[in-house]
């Protein structure tokens, strides 16, 4: 943290739970009906019909029938549940007050998330944060190979702010977050909200894992 002057965040997790009040799991379940209507069910493995991770329909789709319309109408829907969530969004505890204090202190912020752009800025208007990121807000778009673990978003927030790798930090909650900063050669602070989040987060790699951004907030205006 000490020598970060960028700091890349992910949207849902560390910042908010953007499906606190707006089911992931029935988002992912009418993706998945929504295709069975069209008799394209069988796009989907049988696991993946079940899944309650709206995230891993669209992949699927995407590996068996890449690049087409399906895709982009597919994509289209999950970025109006994911924006009718904003709605319901729970602020991660201590999130609000850390952007803010890191943005007085001079760190420059972005967000590099595989929800919708459109949504994040949308929860970041809300809580008055937006001016704390903006424009550097880089997410989904219809080009899903781009979606972390692949560094796409990554890059491209430090090819914007002109930073090096080494001098940014990048907080993110799941595997593909590790995984995207390690490939994108940045340091690496994991946010789990669970145990389960941090189990997956250790399996993968990550050395450092904080529980709460409390300890953050604390540091950060240590230096202040």
């Amino acid at each position: 943290m000490a020598r970060a002057r960028v700091v890349l965040w992910d949207f849902d997790g560390p910042i908010c739970r953007l499906f606190a009040g707006h089911s992931a799991t029935r988002v992912a379940a009418e993706l998945v009906e929504w295709l069975e209507v069209r008799g394209l069910h069988g796009l989907l493995a049988e696991n993946e019909r079940g899944t309650s991770d709206p995230h891993a329909v669209l992949r699927a789709v995407n590996v068996r029938h890449p690049d087409g319309d399906l895709v982009a109408e597919l994509e289209q829907r999950l970025t109006a549940e994911e924006i009718r969530a904003v709605r319901t969004a729970m602020p991660t505890a201590y999130a609000d007050p850390l952007i803010r204090t890191w943005t007085a202190t001079g760190a420059r912020l972005a967000i590099t998330t595989n929800n919708s752009p459109r949504a994040a800025c949308l929860y970041l208007t809300q809580r008055d944060m937006l001016g704390c990121f903006h424009p550097h807000i880089y997410g989904r778009t219809q080009d899903l190979h781009h979606l972390k673990p692949d560094p796409h978003f990554l890059g491209s927030a430090l090819d914007a702010m002109g930073s090096e790798p080494s001098d940014a930090l990048m907080i993110g909650d799941s595997p593909s977050d590790h995984t995207a900063a390690l490939r994108a050669g940045v340091p690496f602070l994991g946010y789990a909200r669970n145990e389960r989040k941090a189990k997956l987060l250790g399996e993968a790699g990550a050395e450092v894992i904080v529980g709460s951004l409390e300890p953050l907030l604390r540091a950060v205006r240590s230096r202040a």
